[in-house]
């Protein structure tokens, strides 16, 4: 066998034009000093990334990085999706940047560079087609987030966020990394389509090393999506970050925990082992959420636990892959992934209406400084409500509704009925903080006079786009779907 390794430089487009963007970035940074040079360098690289990988995607499936059969970078339709995702949602977080860097003590170039690797990161990840490959973009999109999380200067909850971000990360991914040098040592395969194969006979999974080797890989990778019980990292990282990097946390970062999991879940590891773990992690994730959201009172905290409630949800039809027929595990990937492209719209979507109802410069305040903003402003008003009834999963916010009828479709193709049941449960006890945050932002102010805000036009826009992109998936689920599912 040839150990020469074949190179595709058109499946790798959307990657050089990602890790482009940072370069370029530093170098308009460093040659024009100027704040919004900075910014549309890397609003146009991000445009650019997201229409390399629309294009590359349309290709039929481009292999690179191969020796034999074993390729380490396969960029399709799911990759596309993904890559193209993680660019816009780049743009979506720098237009929400517009208050924290006009005030003048956030860094532009470092931001935007920093913001730009972690995009690499997402658009390589889709890719990935081994272990290595897979780990190092989950830690390339990670990495500038211990940074950025901590840039709210003189802020004592900022710090320790950063820190605890950066020492929970540090052990997810020591977990990680412990267990695929542990399947390497029992299967002697790195790559997931091989590794998957040599599972799939069952000799391996006698051996107590094999288990140990899946638990740890799948525990490091539910540390990406604060999974329960390793979520408690979230809430107070989500609430000491500045508002648009809470964003991104809450979306990319999440995309891509969501993206690596579903790798190694669909091509390597085995579904009779993973399948009742993830449908445990899920109930759970998904029960705590709800419950712990219902009592939160800081807006961004609110929105932080809903997002460990909805990574139950993302997580509940791998939950179902024990049971399920080859087409009905097909299904649940599609739908894994098809609600986390509908919730990352929504989550920006809230984000934005917070950044836009806040002072400039301020953290996410409480529930309360929010009571009566949509009298105030009604057209942002009514753009975070619709989003917050889109993570509840009601009409008119389509993406939401239909994001919660292809998982419990899912898992009824699996026959996890008993899980669908936990679905529909857990949406209920959701309806009733989403609701209620919906309905005070048309309620009689709260009792202290609110600060005057006044908007800034790119987070308006921001907001406007993000409702207007999960207004048209809504009434085209089956593309997301089958967008998924390639």
């Amino acid at each position: 066998m040839s150990m020469v390794q074949s190179v595709d430089h058109v499946a790798l487009l959307p990657a050089y034009l990602a890790a482009g963007t940072a370069v370029l970035v530093l170098l308009v940074d460093l040659l024009l000093a100027r704040p919004a040079a900075t910014v549309a360098a890397a609003v146009t690289g991000a445009v650019a990334t997201a229409v390399g990988a629309a294009a590359v995607g349309t290709l039929p499936d481009r292999r690179t990085f191969c020796v034999g059969a074993d390729c380490s970078y396969v960029f399709g339709g799911r990759a596309a999706l993904v890559a193209a995702l993680v660019a816009l949602l780049l743009v979506g977080v720098l237009a929400l940047s517009g208050p924290l860097l006009r005030d003048g003590r956030t860094p532009v170039g470092e931001y935007c560079f920093l913001l730009a690797c972690s995009m690499t990161g997402g658009v390589v990840l889709g890719a990935a087609g081994d272990l290595i490959t897979l780990i190092v973009a989950v830690e390339v999109l990670t990495l500038p987030l211990y940074v950025l999380v901590g840039l709210r200067r003189g802020s004592l909850a900022s710090a320790e966020a950063a820190v605890t971000f950066f020492v929970v990360s540090v052990v997810a991914t020591t977990l990680t990394l412990l267990g695929a040098a542990l399947l390497y040592a029992v299967s002697g395969a790195l790559h997931l389509e091989r590794l998957g194969g040599l599972l799939a006979d069952g000799a391996l999974l006698d051996v107590p090393l094999t288990t140990v080797a899946v638990t740890l890989v799948v525990a490091g990778l539910a540390f990406k999506v604060a999974a329960v019980p390793f979520h408690v990292w979230a809430p107070a990282t989500y609430d000491g970050a500045p508002l648009p990097v809470a964003a991104y946390l809450s979306t990319a970062s999440k995309l891509g925990g969501v993206v690596a999991l579903l790798a190694v879940v669909q091509h390597a590891l085995p579904a009779e082992v993973t399948g009742p773990v993830l449908a445990t992690v899920a109930v759970l994730t998904m029960t705590v959420g709800n419950l712990v959201a219902l009592r939160q009172r800081r807006t961004v905290r609110l929105l932080a636990w809903s997002s460990v409630a909805q990574a139950g949800y993302i997580l509940a039809p791998l939950g179902a892959l024990a049971l399920a027929d080859p087409d009905a595990r097909t299904g649940a990937y599609a739908a894994a992934l098809a609600y986390a492209v509908f919730f990352v719209l929504l989550e920006l979507a809230a984000f934005a209406g917070v950044v836009a109802l806040r002072p400039a410069g301020a953290d996410g305040g409480t529930l309360d400084d929010l009571r009566g903003a949509a009298r105030r402003h009604p057209w942002i008003g009514g753009g975070l409500a619709f989003a917050l009834v889109g993570l509840a999963g009601l009409p008119p916010a389509l993406a939401g509704l239909f994001a919660k009828v292809t998982v419990v479709r899912s898992l009824l193709g699996g026959e996890a009925n008993w899980l669908a049941l936990v679905v529909a449960v857990n949406a209920v006890i959701g309806l009733a903080y989403y609701l209620r945050v919906a309905a005070s932002l048309y309620g009689p102010p709260g009792d202290t006079a609110a600060p005057a805000v006044r908007p800034g036009r790119a987070v308006i826009a921001a907001l406007a786009v993000a409702t207007l992109l999960a207004v048209v998936v809504g009434f085209a689920p089956q593309v997301v779907l089958d967008l998924a599912g390639g």
